[in-house]
């Protein structure tokens, strides 16, 4: 075990169990170890590096504005916080944005604000608004996010949790109608789920809900912290459905991996609600946040990585379908982010994750025993079809050691 290794084990809280792998360095899809063995990485932490790793124009981005100006807090206006906001309000066809830091707490800001709209804007009775949610879901990692959540190990010994929160089959539109109240605020839904097992719902789903929603004047927030930002082969994921949702949460691949970036986005109608001192964040916005989130979405539109990821994805995604393997439950998935489940009873993910990083191919497990593959949009070809020959010759392996049992 490495010096750096042992020293995390020593000095740092076991909230994470990491792959017995050290990284030190990145360039495009390849991450390098410390004995300087290349892998591919197929995670794209979590869809955070979309652009894969030091992209030179992000880095180039973050190194110019770190050497004019840093963080000034928003007690000030800042010569890059303007058009970062306008360029993704104008991509996102949203009205107004609100920045933030890391995915939970746009998620956060949400809640607040379908909170607030519910008591200003529908006329919901003071402390009784609803928002509905999906079993299923991730948000994030606080109170109010785990207490929502339908993993007990989320939740376990992190309670009381806030009130004013039910959850209801994700893919299933009726049980959405049948859930809602007078009292109803806001459905933040994942329009497809990512830690929840990259769970897509039935064709259709996103626009039904949309419906549902508008008609019962319920505000439609879709999280696209993971899906977002080309990831399934369109802007958000959303626009599959041809939905344009009342608020959206951005974050992950919006500080292009090299810083937490986030925003939630929405209708002026939401936003509104908003007045100087309701809600704010120190580094929300901070001058090289903006710089480097404005670099990403210019890279975003101009590299072409959303039509490429849904070129590419389409070739994952029947690359992995073509595997002709019994440990194989499902392969699901949109653009470049896509599941495989595998029988809990022949092979688990944990264990096809680690071997599958001893062969050079970075992933983990998730959720329903499934595997995630989420690469770097800017992946090539031909490195898919490298990384998805490993995964079936470790298939393979775990087929003939079930084979012999």
């Amino acid at each position: 075990m490495d010096g750096s290794v042992q020293l995390e084990m020593r000095f740092g809280a076991s909230n994470y169990a990491p792959m017995p792998v050290t990284i030190v360095r990145g360039k495009g899809v390849y991450l390098w170890d410390e004995s300087g063995r290349r892998y591919i990485d197929m995670m794209g932490a979590y869809s955070a590096a979309s652009f894969g790793h030091c992209h030179p124009r992000l880095v180039q981005a973050l190194t110019d504005q770190a050497q004019q100006l840093d963080t000034i807090s928003r007690a000030y206006f800042n010569d890059r916080l303007g058009a970062f906001l306008g360029r993704a309000c104008t991509l996102t066809g949203m009205d107004l944005a609100l920045p933030m830091n890391s995915g939970a707490e746009a998620v956060e800001t949400a809640l607040k604000a379908a909170r607030k709209w519910a008591y200003t804007v529908k006329g919901v009775a003071a402390d009784s608004a609803e928002i509905i949610v999906c079993d299923g879901n991730f948000h994030g990692r606080t109170i109010a996010i785990v207490g929502f959540s339908s993993v007990p190990q989320y939740r376990d010994g992190f309670g009381p949790f806030p009130a004013g929160f039910k959850s209801v089959p994700f893919g299933d539109a009726a049980a959405l109608r049948a859930a809602i109240t007078p009292n109803t605020a806001a459905f933040l839904v994942e329009p497809i789920q990512g830690e929840g097992g990259i769970n897509v719902p039935p064709p259709g789903y996103l626009a039904e809900v949309a419906r549902i929603c508008r008609e019962h004047n319920v505000l439609l927030i879709c999280d696209e912290i993971q899906s977002g930002l080309g990831r399934t082969g369109r802007l958000l994921a959303c626009q599959h459905d041809g939905v344009t949702p009342d608020a959206v949460t951005l974050g992950k691949a919006l500080g292009g991996g090299l810083l937490p970036v986030s925003l939630f986005l929405a209708r002026r109608e939401v936003m509104q609600v908003f007045t100087p001192g309701d809600h704010g964040s120190t580094f929300g916005g901070n001058p090289i946040a903006a710089a480097v989130g404005l670099a990403a979405l210019d890279t975003l539109i101009e590299e072409k990585l959303i039509e490429r990821s849904a070129r590419l994805g389409v070739h994952l995604l029947a690359r992995l379908r073509a595997i002709r393997n019994p440990i194989i439950r499902e392969v699901r998935g949109r653009g470049l982010f896509v599941g495989v489940e595998l029988n809990r009873d022949c092979a688990s993910a944990a264990a096809v994750a680690t071997r599958l990083l001893r062969v050079g191919v970075l992933t983990k497990d998730t959720h329903r025993n499934t595997v995630r593959f989420a690469p770097p949009l800017t992946i090539e070809e031909s490195q898919i079809d490298w990384a998805v020959d490993r995964v079936a010759e470790v298939l393979d392996e775990f087929a003939r050691v079930e084979a012999h049992h």
